[in-house]
């Protein structure tokens, strides 16, 4: 498949996923309303026919959670892509540096603190720091000399995370209980009450990351090929690394900073993808990342709706439809291919 009709596909189940996500809830929309409401936020479009209760729902509560929904979705299975791409291995994911670890302690500092009391945006923004961060300090550590060995960077990131990890629970351990129950909350990932501030903070950096990366996807699938060949066809393969390493830390740390660490997303989409349609990453990128989104979309509709009138974390779903699938993939499936 060309990569045209791969994302006149991938949009049009994207679509219909949001549509049945908006319309989906306590209380039921029509979806012909819905679409409707929608449509009649863009310029030039003058529609009418829907109850004004309908319209507060879906522009107020529902579009921007999915909206949310959607773009952590496609950061994390964009970054889930690349780094299996860089590590040759469909086990890494996009916290395997100590992003996702970093992002959570950020979070809990910052919950602890207080500040989540301040501002709504002030515990994604330490999240984001703290990402950051992190990231920043794995690549020092593996960085000798100027070059950066990936088996270093991942042994970097493990022993970087579990040192975050602890710290986070060293704070836990001593925290009241309301703050012990919400940073317990962020930690497992959810979607809750995100609005249209949280949209503003991830949308801009997610689409610049996202477009760097798809820029870079053949030199990614020349990377795969070995240091000397992409010396060979022109490609600097330590600068390319680090770009890629760069965003990859930058959709992975805003993700986190909105969402809480949601596993398995970054993990399962881009496997399935490259199932579905290969390895090379000029069409692997753009289809996990549409596979990210229409799988968290799903996730947190299901996770409003299983239990309603209360909710599910949406990372506790990720994690239960994601690893026993996962299981399975690897039960028939003994080696990946990524050339």
């Amino acid at each position: 498949m060309s990569l045209f009709p791969l994302l006149i596909v991938c949009s049009l189940l994207l679509a219909a996923v949001m549509i049945v996500a908006t319309a989906a809830g306590a209380v039921s929309i029509p979806y012909w309303s819905t679409v409707k409401i929608v449509l009649n936020q863009l310029p030039f479009v003058e529609l009418d026919g829907w109850d004004a209760a309908h319209e507060t729902i879906i522009l107020n509560i529902r579009l921007p959670r999915m909206l949310v929904a959607a773009l952590v979705g496609a950061a994390l299975g964009i970054s889930g892509a690349v780094m299996q791409g860089l590590f040759r291995n469909p086990m890494a994911d996009p916290g395997i540096i100590g992003v996702s670890s970093g992002g959570a302690l950020g979070a809990v500092v910052a919950i602890y603190l207080g500040f989540s009391y301040l501002h709504y945006l002030l515990v994604p923004a330490a999240a984001f720091l703290g990402a950051m961060a992190t990231s920043f300090l794995v690549y020092l550590l593996a960085t000798r000399r100027g070059r950066t060995q990936m088996a270093t960077l991942l042994l970097a990131g493990i022993a970087v995370s579990s040192f975050l990890g602890a710290s986070s629970s060293l704070i836990l351990s001593v925290s009241s209980e309301n703050v012990m129950r919400e940073i317990l909350f962020w930690m497992m990932g959810g979607l809750a009450s995100r609005g249209w501030g949280h949209v503003s903070m991830i949308l801009l950096p997610i689409l610049i990351g996202a477009v760097i990366l798809f820029c870079h996807a053949r030199h990614l699938n020349i990377l795969l090929l070995g240091d000397e060949t992409a010396s060979t066809l022109g490609i600097h393969a330590q600068r390319t690394r680090q770009v890629l390493l760069a965003f990859t830390s930058l959709l992975t740390g805003v993700a986190v900073s909105v969402s809480g660490i949601i596993a398995f997303v970054g993990l399962i989409v881009p496997h399935i993808a490259r199932i579905l349609i290969g390895p090379d990453h000029r069409l692997l990128l753009p289809a996990s990342g549409f596979g990210g989104a229409i799988f968290l979309i799903a996730a947190d509709t299901f996770a409003r709706l299983a239990v309603a009138p209360a909710e599910l974390q949406v990372g506790i779903v990720t994690s239960f439809v994601g690893a026993p699938f996962f299981l399975y993939l690897l039960r028939k499936s003994k080696k990946a291919d990524f050339l």
